[in-house]
């Protein structure tokens, strides 16, 4: 009975800890969801109901951010994560200077989100001076110039993408260069002996033995992708709906405190939307896990 108490007294300060700062706010969320023509300067409703969902899921903003976010999403997080591992396996085969590498890769993560965006804003905008470094490879393949900041929806979506995915890649590369090097190397040994191909020794061995990581990194990139908002804040400014480049986590902030804030109920309804599309990726990543990936 000792130990049990013990037991509860040493989890205490996380359990505490996750109330206040996880369970408390969710139950808080659903509260706000469900209390229909909520005043936030009151503190009063006219009743409970689902028409702060209705009226989210009918927003023509909000389904501008539902697009975006999936688009988003469906780019950025495959393309991320392959062209990391082909960077991963590019630094496993270079001996030398291959700490160096791995630093010089790794320094878009710890440079600050904002002073990047500036960075590809100034890189793709076209402007009465300059038409950005983009346009000048575009006119030599005669093609261009594209504003990329204040042009055509797609090529604000391109330039929206590459940001992401050139900031999540260092982080990416981190953890499979290290998955590559924790692989054993005997399994190699035995598969040079045998001449197995290199693709073979690649789907063989290679990616059933790092496929932990691989999954920890797209269910992380799911995640983190679907709350993307300050890349896009980082190229496009402020007010992301009238660039047609607005994200949900956007869409509640505005609802919260933009332009037309002060409706915290539309805010909690439409985070809990995406609270429930997240939880339905990550599910469906963690029932396909079960099948292809491999633990010792």
């Amino acid at each position: 009975m000792k130990s049990i108490l013990r037991a509860w007294l040493y989890l205490l300060p996380a359990l505490l800890f996750l109330g206040v700062f996880l369970v408390y706010p969710l139950v808080d969320v659903m509260i706000y969801s469900v209390e229909e023509g909520y005043n936030s300067t009151s503190g009063a409703s006219f009743g409970v109901g689902l028409y702060n969902f209705a009226y989210v899921l009918r927003d023509p903003f909000f389904l501008m951010a539902l697009r975006n976010t999936v688009l988003l999403v469906a780019i950025t997080v495959p393309l991320s994560t392959g062209i990391a591992l082909l960077i991963s396996l590019g630094l496993a085969s270079v001996k030398k200077l291959r700490h160096l590498f791995q630093t010089i890769y790794f320094l878009p993560y710890v440079t600050n989100t904002l002073a990047v965006g500036l960075v590809f804003m100034i890189l793709f905008k076209k402007t009465p001076y300059t038409d950005g470094l983009a346009n000048l490879f575009l006119r030599i393949f005669g093609a261009g110039p594209v504003d990329f900041i204040d042009g055509p929806y797609w090529a604000k979506m391109f330039v929206l993408c590459f940001y992401t995915i050139w900031v999540v890649m260092p982080f990416k590369i981190l953890i499979l260069t290290s998955a590559l090097a924790s692989v054993n190397d005997d399994y190699y040994k035995v598969a040079r002996i045998d001449a197995t191909p290199r693709w073979r020794v690649f789907t063989r061995i290679t990616l059933p033995m790092i496929s932990p990581m691989l999954f920890y990194l797209i269910v992380t990139g799911f995640i983190g992708a679907f709350k993307a908002y300050s890349d896009a804040v980082a190229l496009f400014g402020v007010n992301l709906n009238a660039a047609e480049m607005n994200t949900i986590v956007g869409y509640v902030y505005d609802m919260l405190y933009g332009d037309s804030g002060g409706y915290p109920s539309y805010a909690a309804a439409a985070a809990l939307i995406l609270f429930a599309i997240v939880l339905t990726v990550t599910t469906v990543n963690l029932m396909v896990s079960r099948k292809h990936v491999f633990y010792d």
